[in-house]
């Protein structure tokens, strides 16, 4: 978070300082991440729990991501691996989708004037 205060007046400033003040104020009373973890913990061992049956894995979420970015990385893992479609004439081992960037040496071809047709896996 960035605030500009070169453009604020000094009743700005003034409000944001107390804000900042009451912030502060409200970090300080908290208690330490690793106590509550621990808390947590042995409040979950007690009833029988772990924290990765509590939560879904070995520690708490911190945040949740928004489903709308989940879901397109599970449609893109859906449609599977693409066969190669160009192939390094020096070596066969190297192949490229089409996909992405193209490899150094497809570049290295083509910025000599070489085609991208010419390494067509047939």
């Amino acid at each position: 978070m960035s605030i500009d205060i070169t453009s604020l007046s000094a009743k700005e400033l003034d409000a944001l300082i107390n804000q900042a003040r009451k912030r502060k104020t409200t970090l300080n009373k908290r208690k330490p991440i690793a106590t509550v973890r621990n808390k947590l913990t042995q409040l979950a061992k007690a009833e029988g729990y772990s924290i990765a049956e509590l939560f879904g894995g070995g520690a708490p979420a911190r945040t949740a991501k928004p489903a709308s970015k989940a879901a397109p990385k599970k449609a893109r893992k859906a449609m599977g691996k693409v066969a190669p479609k160009y192939r390094n004439p020096a070596d066969p081992g190297e192949t490229w989708t089409g996909r992405g960037k193209q490899p150094r040496w497809l570049a290295a071809h083509t910025a000599a004037g070489r085609r991208l047709e010419e390494f067509l896996i047939k």
